[in-house]
């Protein structure tokens, strides 16, 4: 992703100086440059976006035929403890309640999710992965992990280093 010392910067990368200094003012560089690369930047992140809801296909598929790629996101975030109620899930993925309640219903009609009392509240009810859906979710995982490490075993520790960098600034 970053070019090596002896290769010049992509069209579009922030211009720094041979011995790697702070990159430029955006207002130093030339606006129609900059909108070139912001454009490029754009493209690609639709094309990574694409590839993501493809995954998601994917996985969903492994877990079982009948998952939604929505489905699956709700299943992983009851699996991985991220969100074990239909309010924490809906948070967590900025969807609509109906959604939610529906794939909820789906995945326990699949045996992959059970609502058991939850243990701090025996009132109250929290969404729980079965022992299927974890190994589901298990396979759907590495096969996800072993495409991506074939597509990042290509690049530098370096690279990846700068990658992990960038995105994390543009997450910011």
């Amino acid at each position: 992703m970053s070019a090596s010392p002896d290769e010049p910067a992509r069209e579009g990368a922030p211009a720094a100086d041979a011995e790697g200094a702070e990159p430029l003012d955006p207002a130093e560089l030339d606006p129609a440059e900059l909108d070139q690369a912001i454009s490029r930047v754009e493209h690609e992140l639709g094309r990574l976006f694409a590839r993501i809801r493809v995954s998601w296909r994917e996985a969903a598929q492994t877990v079982h035929p009948d998952l939604q790629p929505l489905g699956y996101q709700v299943l992983t975030s009851i699996a991985t403890g991220k969100a074990t109620s239909a309010g924490a899930i809906i948070e967590r993925l900025q969807t609509d309640k109906s959604a939610v309640s529906r794939h909820v219903r789906q995945l326990e009609h699949l045996g992959l999710v059970e609502s058991v009392p939850d243990p701090d509240d025996r009132r109250a009810r929290v969404l729980v992965a079965t022992e299927l859906a974890q190994e589901r979710v298990a396979l759907a995982r590495s096969r996800y992990e072993e495409r991506l490490g074939e597509r990042l075993r290509r690049w530098s520790a370096q690279d990846l280093d700068h990658f992990a960098e960038l995105l994390a600034a543009f997450g910011d």
